[in-house]
């Protein structure tokens, strides 16, 4: 039977509001020990994607910008945020993580008012992860 991404997915999402300033997101990160957040809208709703090389790279460009302790996370976060459902396999996750070159995937459940609410992370971490297990079974099963 083929593993579905609620198997090995990291449940629980750590979020941050659209307004958020920058400088408290890298503290977020920071403080909790992620590489990411799922930015939420008021309703609680899969708005964007902050990671830490978008930080690095909005920094970068403060001398152009000039406004870094002025910019939310809205105005950093990656908006085409690739997402999966809890039942969705693994292998397929795997695929879509590979062909977009990301490292995470958040896994959702569709709102009857047409949204997605964030109810997980599947990340590379995870994947590598559950091969290990993979392998560990498999050659106990030898």
């Amino acid at each position: 039977m083929e593993r579905l991404v609620e198997d090995i997915m990291h449940r629980g999402v750590i979020t941050c509001s659209r307004e958020m300033p920058v400088q408290d997101v890298a503290q977020q990160m920071t403080q909790q020990d992620v590489s990411a957040l799922v930015v939420v809208d008021a309703d609680g709703n899969l708005s964007g994607l902050i990671s830490r090389t978008d930080l690095v790279n909005a920094r970068l460009y403060e001398q152009y910008w000039k406004h870094w302790r002025g910019l939310t996370a809205s105005h950093i976060m990656v908006t085409d945020v690739v997402s999966v459902h809890i039942n969705d396999t693994v292998q397929q996750a795997s695929r879509l993580m590979m062909e977009r070159k990301i490292h995470r995937v958040v896994v959702v459940e569709d709102t009857d008012a047409g949204g997605k609410k964030p109810i997980g992370v599947l990340s590379i971490t995870d994947l590598v992860r559950d091969l290990a297990s993979e392998e560990a079974e498999n050659g106990a099963d030898s």
